[in-house]
C-alpha cells in the first residue's frame, strides 16, 4: 500500500521517465542475436513461408478440380 501512495505521489513526466528507464534496464538484458544469426533466421522465415504458400497452392488447386467435378 505504501508503494501505491508513493506512486500515486509523483508527477505524470516522473511515472513516465521511470517507465523508460525500466525498458532500457530490461533492453540491456537482451541477448541479441549475431548478424549471421539474423541472416539464418531470415532464409529459414522465408523458406517457411514459400513451402507454406506451394503447399496451399496445391491444396486449393486440387479441392478447385474436385469442385469441377461435382459441379459439372
Amino acid at each position: 500500500m505504501a508503494a501505491n501512495q508513493a506512486t500515486a505521489k509523483k508527477g505524470l513526466f516522473a511515472r513516465i521517465r521511470d517507465y523508460f528507464k525500466g525498458v532500457v534496464s530490461e533492453l540491456k538484458k537482451v541477448s541479441w542475436p549475431t548478424s549471421k544469426d539474423l541472416y539464418r533466421y531470415t532464409l529459414v522465415v522465408i523458406a517457411i513461408c514459400a513451402a507454406f504458400a506451394i503447399l496451399f497452392w496445391i491444396i486449393d488447386t486440387g479441392i478447385l478440380g474436385l469442385l469441377s467435378l461435382v459441379i459439372e
